[in-house]
């Protein structure tokens, strides 16, 4: 008899045991929690260009503020890129403002040199046509003579005409089209400040919000690939409860309303917010399946928790599940 006491007592436990289960889970077959889990959707934060990883601002399981830095790629070669952009962008905008104006000082002050030479060679030429036309009236000097002196005066008021005109387009600013074109050329180099600028300041990214650094897969030395991520963030807001609602009651669940779960760990019942409800019909998940939920058709459900910092995805959930109106 004393042998079989131990016996009847483990078989009372067991009994009482699954006598809890009942009671506390299922009710009349149906279950009293719906099963589900946390899950997270990653952002990955990656540089545009390949380099060293200069610095690590982070560390796995940090949590990080929206806008705070997370790593640093090594920005010497970008930053030689902005430089020379910078240098080539300022001498096409001196080009163009140089167009616009005319001759400096110094080149005005040659023409005016230039004319004052032809001025005196005008009237030199004038004084001698002067003179010798009363001459040739006279008959002391041949007709030709006169020709020669009014060729001279003509040419000597030719070459004074030219310096004036000249001296007139050094004071103009360049064509029209000349300026045009030097304008386009530093508006390119603009533009290819602006994405050197742009490419230097990618890389150290920012986090989008506030989150938890979830993995690290390059270390501060490691050369991490262009576009390859960096890390990986783990956003508060994109934190889920997901959990599996019967066929019949799923009409119960709609986006907007509110549903309370329980997990591991937590300390009494937590509230989410459902965001979206699964349009197509599945069976319970293998991971799901029980006695009392086995092969049955299933929705999947969406919420969002109001609390989701210390809920880690992967972690098991039970949901109370929502009770029709009477």
């Amino acid at each position: 008899m004393k042998r079989i006491r131990p016996v009847v007592g483990i078989v009372g436990v067991v009994a009482l045991a699954a006598l809890l289960v009942w009671g506390l889970f299922l009710r009349g077959g149906e279950a009293r929690t719906l099963s589900g889990y946390v899950e997270g959707d990653l952002v990955y934060l990656a540089a545009p260009v390949s380099g060293a990883v200069e610095a690590l601002y982070v560390r796995e399981g940090d949590r990080v503020a929206s806008g705070a830095a997370t790593f640093l790629i090594d920005p010497r070669v970008p930053q030689a890129q902005a430089e020379s952009a910078a240098a080539a962008l300022a001498a096409a905008e001196a080009h163009a403002e140089d167009l616009r104006k005319g001759q400096r000082a110094q080149e005005q002050a040659v023409y005016d040199a230039q004319m004052a030479a032809a001025e005196a060679r005008l009237r030199q030429a004038e004084a001698n046509y002067n003179r010798i036309a009363p001459l040739v009236a006279r008959g002391i000097y041949a007709p030709a003579r006169l020709d020669q002196e009014r060729a001279a005066r003509d040419t000597a008021r030719a070459e004074v005409e030219t310096v004036r005109r000249q001296r007139a387009v050094g004071a103009l600013s360049a064509r029209a089209d000349a300026i045009i074109a030097a304008d386009q050329q530093a508006a390119q180099a603009r533009g290819g400040l602006s994405g050197a600028e742009a490419v230097l300041r990618t890389l150290s990214p920012l986090a989008p919000t506030g989150a938890r650094v979830q993995q690290i897969f390059f270390r501060q030395g490691e050369w991490a690939p262009a576009n390859q991520p960096v890390l990986a963030l783990l956003p508060d807001a994109r934190i889920k409860v997901r959990f599996f609602v019967p066929e019949r009651s799923v009409n119960l669940y709609r986006p907007g309303g509110t549903v309370q779960f329980g997990c591991d760990g937590c300390t009494g019942l937590r509230t989410a917010r459902i965001t979206w409800v699964s349009a197509t019909a599945e069976f319970t998940p293998p991971v799901l399946y029980s006695r009392g939920s086995r092969d049955r058709l299933v929705f999947m459900v969406e919420a969002t928790p109001e609390d989701p910092t210390s809920l880690n995805p992967g972690l098991p959930v039970d949901v109370v599940p929502l009770e029709p109106a009477r």
